[in-house]
This record gives structure tokens, C-alpha cells and sequence, in this order.
């Protein structure tokens, strides 16, 4: 894209306001997470719902072996929470060492501080032409809803990434 296109395309969705997810999964032994801001419903029938994970971090390392995916919506008092999950990286730390989890379906962890969440078999991966993020299709199969207010991405652009992107 021209920097001119580009610079307008930024400024066009610096204004979109996500709600903020924390993605889970395990492979073997070894855990990982982070918080993501690019993922939505792909699918009514079949149900499906696709995350982007950048391609430079630990948890897209460890999902590249992984079976399933857990996506938590960050209640929106929980800014703490997505700061761990967001500015600390697994190559360094073990988050969960941080946080209250236990485990889910599919071995993957849950972070018991976001109760509305699910848990997703990888049906399909897909890479974004050239784009640094690596979609991942998830086919639900454990599901933990409710009410509540839910982070929103304004909130958590302060967060300094513990990756580029």
C-alpha cells in the first residue's frame, strides 16, 4: 500500500472499538496466551469462529502443534489481566504462574477471571497474503456465556506489546 493509503486505512480503524480476547492453548506439556483484538464469527452453520495470531509470538509458536484454542472475552474491569497477557511474553514468563486457570477440554487452559469463553477445536489454518497474523478456524466445542461488560480495545491501546507485530 502507497503511505498515503496506508496512513488513512490506520486512522480509519484506529476508531473501531473490538472487544479484547485472551487465546489460550497447549501442546505437550507447555501453555501459552495472549491477548488478541483480531478474531470474529466466520459461520452460522456450522458455527465457526476465526483468530489471528501474529506470527512473532509464543502462543502462535506453540498453536502451530496445538489441537484447540480457547477464546476469553476480557471482562472490562480486568485491565491488570490483559496487561499480563498482553505486554508479557511467553518466551520469558509463564503467565499462568500469574493468573488463576485450571484445565479445559482438550487440554487447553482456562483463565478462570473470564468466565464468558470457549473452547475450539482448530478446524483450519490460513495465512493472510503476505500480513504478519496467521488465521485459526475454530469449530466450538465447550461453551461459557453470560452478561457483563467486556474490555474494549480503547482501553487496552496503552498496553505495550511483550512482540512487534
Amino acid at each position: 500500500m502507497s503511505g498515503g493509503v496506508e496512513e488513512r486505512f490506520q486512522q480509519l480503524v484506529s476508531h473501531l472499538d473490538y472487544p479484547m480476547f485472551i487465546v489460550t492453548t497447549s501442546a505437550g506439556d507447555r501453555r501459552a496466551g495472549c491477548l488478541v483484538g483480531f478474531c470474529t464469527q466466520c459461520s452460522i452453520d456450522p458455527p465457526r469462529f476465526v483468530v489471528f495470531l501474529s506470527n512473532k509470538n509464543f502462543t502462535f509458536r506453540l498453536a502451530q502443534d496445538a489441537e484447540a484454542l480457547a477464546v476469553h472475552v476480557v471482562p472490562g474491569d480486568e485491565i491488570e489481566l490483559a496487561r499480563l497477557f498482553g505486554e508479557e511474553t511467553g518466551d520469558e514468563t509463564d503467565k499462568f504462574e500469574r493468573c488463576e486457570w485450571s484445565p479445559g477440554p482438550l487440554r487447553v487452559p482456562l483463565v478462570e477471571r473470564c468466565p464468558h469463553r470457549f473452547v475450539g477445536r482448530i478446524a483450519d489454518r490460513f495465512s493472510t497474503q503476505g500480513g504478519d497474523h496467521v488465521g485459526f478456524v475454530l469449530e466450538p466445542v465447550e461453551v461459557h456465556a453470560g452478561g457483563g461488560s467486556f474490555l474494549p480495545f480503547s482501553d487496552a491501546k496503552e498496553l505495550e506489546p511483550g512482540h512487534e507485530a
